[in-house]
Formats: C-alpha cells, sequence, structure tokens
C-alpha cells in the first residue's frame, strides 16, 4: 500500500481539512521460539516483520473520534467522543485503538482534541501474527505523534497490553506489543518475560527466507482456549509451589521439573506446564544455536517446539500439523513450526530460497487436498517497530 492510496483514501472518507495528515506504521510479529512461554514467566523470542498496520491520522478541532479501517469497510465510520471511551461491542475493531486513547489519558498524558484516523493492515486478520497488538501500538505512536508527547516506549508497550487484558478481556502476555514496539531490522529479540530484560540477535539467515504459511483456518483469540491454557498453567504452578518457592513455570529447569513434577496432581495440568518449562529451555538453547551460526540445530529446536506445542500443550491442530509435517519432509527446509497462540492461524518455514516455489505448490496442494481450501503464504522479512513514516514511504 503506498502512501498516495492511503491518502486519496483518508480524504474520500473524512475530507479535506487545513491540517495534512500524518502517516504512521506498526509492524505484525512472529514468534521464532518461545510459545506459551511469555505468561508462564518465562523467554521468548519474537521479531517484527515487514506486513503490518499504517495508520493515517490527523487531528480534529473537536472532541469527536471518527476511525476507518479499509480492511472493514462494510463497518463504514465508527465516531465516538473522547468523554466516553468505554468499551463498546458495537465499535467492533475499533475497541482496540479507543482502548489505548483511554490508557495514555488515563495515565497522564493530555489528549487535548479528536482525531479522523484510517487504518489499513496487510496482516490477514485472525491469523495469528498480532493483528490487534499491531492496530494497538500504531494507534501509539499516532498519539505520541500528533500530540508530541515524550513517552517512553515501554510505558506504550505496558499500556497496548493493558487494552488487551484489561479493556478486551484477553489475559495474554506482552510478548507481542513488545516486539512490535521494540521491533529491530534483521533482529529477533530474546525476552524476558518476568523481568522484561531483553536483548536483540542478529537473525542472519544466509540463502534462506522466513515463509509464513496462513492455515486461513478462522480463530479469535478471546473466544479460543487460551485463558483455559493459562489457568492449566496456573494450577500446575499452585501444585507445584506446595514445595518449591517458585514464582513461574518459567524458573524452572527441565531437571527440577522432572524432579517434582509428581506435585501436580492433573496429568492434563502436568502436560501444560511440562511443555512451558521445556519450551523456555528450548529458546534459550535456540539463541545460543543462532549466535553460533548453527542454522540446522536452530531448525531443529523449531521442529520440538511444534511437537511439544502438538502433544503436551495441544493447541495446534490438524491445519498447522499437516503444515509442519509437510514441511518437515521438504528439502530446503529446516525447520518448521506454528507461531503464534495456534488453534489455527499461521505457521513459519525457514526455507532455502531456491526451494520457495516448490515447497509452495507442494503445500498447496497436499493442504488443499486435505481440507478443501489451499493455505496462503508471505515471504517476511525482519523489520523495525512502530514509528511515524517519512512523507514519502
Amino acid at each position: 500500500m503506498n502512501q498516495h492510496d492511503l491518502s486519496r483514501t483518508f480524504h474520500e472518507i473524512f475530507g479535506t481539512a487545513p491540517t495534512k495528515p500524518r502517516f504512521f506504521f506498526a509492524p505484525g510479529r512472529i514468534n521464532l521460539i518461545g510459545e506459551h512461554t511469555d505468561y508462564n514467566g518465562g523467554h521468548v523470542f519474537p521479531a517484527a516483520i515487514s506486513f503490518g498496520t499504517y495508520a493515517v491520522a490527523r487531528q480534529r478541532a473537536d472532541q469527536k473520534l471518527h476511525f476507518y479501517s479499509m480492511n472493514f469497510p462494510e463497518r463504514g465510520k465508527i465516531e465516538c467522543n473522547l468523554a466516553d471511551l468505554s468499551y463498546n461491542p458495537d465499535h467492533d475493531w475499533a475497541n482496540f485503538p479507543k482502548g489505548m486513547i483511554y490508557y495514555f489519558i488515563k495515565n497522564g498524558y493530555s489528549i487535548s482534541h479528536g482525531m479522523d484516523i484510517l487504518f489499513y493492515g496487510d496482516i490477514p486478520n485472525g491469523a495469528g501474527l498480532s493483528s490487534s497488538a499491531s492496530i494497538e501500538m500504531a494507534t501509539g505512536v499516532v498519539l505520541e505523534g500528533l500530540f508530541d508527547l515524550e513517552i517512553d516506549r515501554l510505558h506504550m508497550i505496558q499500556m497496548g497490553q493493558h487494552v488487551e487484558n484489561q479493556y478486551i478481556g484477553v489475559n495474554s502476555g506482552i510478548m507481542d506489543q513488545f516486539a512490535i514496539g521494540k521491533g529491530k531490522k534483521d533482529c529477533a529479540i530474546l525476552l524476558d518475560c518476568q523481568t522484561l530484560e531483553f536483548h536483540y540477535a542478529p537473525v542472519e539467515l544466509k540463502d534462506h527466507e522466513i515463509v509464513i504459511i496462513n492455515s486461513n483456518k478462522q480463530r479469535t483469540l478471546a473466544a479460543s482456549k487460551y485463558n483455559e491454557r493459562r489457568a492449566e498453567c496456573e494450577e500446575a504452578l499452585a501444585d507445584l509451589r506446595t514445595e518449591l518457592p517458585i514464582g513461574s513455570l518459567g524458573e524452572l529447569t527441565s531437571e527440577k521439573f522432572e524432579q517434582y513434577k509428581h506435585l501436580i496432581t492433573n496429568d492434563i495440568h502436568r502436560k501444560r506446564a511440562k511443555h512451558a518449562v521445556y519450551e523456555n529451555e528450548r529458546t534459550l538453547l535456540a539463541l545460543q544455536e543462532l549466535e553460533k551460526g548453527h542454522l540446522e540445530a536452530f531448525g531443529q529446536l523449531m521442529n520440538a517446539s511444534h511437537v511439544s506445542l502438538r502433544d503436551d500443550y495441544e493447541v495446534t491442530g490438524a491445519e498447522l500439523d499437516q503444515i509442519a509435517e509437510t514441511a518437515w519432509n521438504h528439502p530446503g527446509v529446516i525447520g518448521a513450526r506454528m507461531t503464534g497462540a495456534g488453534f489455527g492461524g499461521c505457521a513459519i518455514a525457514i526455507v532455502h530460497q531456491t526451494q520457495i516455489e516448490h515447497f509452495k505448490e507442494k503445500l498447496s496442494e497436499t493442504y488443499s487436498e486435505e481440507f478443501g481450501y489451499p493455505p496462503s503464504f508471505y515471504e517476511a522479512k525482519i523489520s523495525d517497530g512502530a514509528k511515524e513514516l517519512a512523507e514519502e514511504f
């Protein structure tokens, strides 16, 4: 999407005004490894991607807020007022930017006027690449820019998480907003979700590319079993804490877990906890392998992550399993796994450049035969985090 198309649509929807609109972008994210560890106090290893959410915005002279999404034109222009930013189910997707504005004001930032904001996302909706967090962080940089605010990026990230947890009601961790807010070109982020300590790790794929495969099975995080998995892990932690002074599953080594897993009285809860502990170890090991340039070893850890998500956490489903298993057996693929919360959504594969087209053809064929519709493919670059765009981009 280019600036001219965005600008033209903005003026069609909102009309002209003396104030020129400004352009902002927040990426989506993939998680290379470390899934369902974030809310368990473990490590994650996400990266911002070149797909994301564009926002075109300008201040108004009054207190009205007008939102429009080019992805949901049937919803039309959604309107509210700065005086009433309460959650409204009729406002659908616009509750995400509304929530950000609400938390900015609640935290003492001066939002003195209303706004016209147009959104356009090239992240497939419901694919599990964090389109909602991308909208939140795009709104954050819009507010920062239009109102000339000095805001710590971590604080903006935390407000985005508050939108999810408290405003929307999804009990998610901080990884999505963190990757989108702090993303860096050609780097993934090793993030300790307990302490929020992080460092950037260069992702040097040499002659390989990251291919995102959208299962095209729609998933709605709030309606999924996400909250159920989180509760199961909390139950397992409570059992372990009868003898272990730990604050989270992420504090355990696999050896320690094996020594004390008998304390977890429910077999299902034990499997969930096993995934959280072992996945955290895989994530730390994956960073070491990547820093040494051991792409093959990194790929094997990705594969093991998917197996654990399939067997112990049970969040993959037939579609994501078929994608991963087909990828594992294809030449030129060094690793593949689901990414995101699961229950549909996307997988990622690291594929040799010479094999990408053949890989897409083969996977499309086998997947369509099994499920009656094809997957979609996106070749992603690792990109910078949320920011205002130059006049020409």
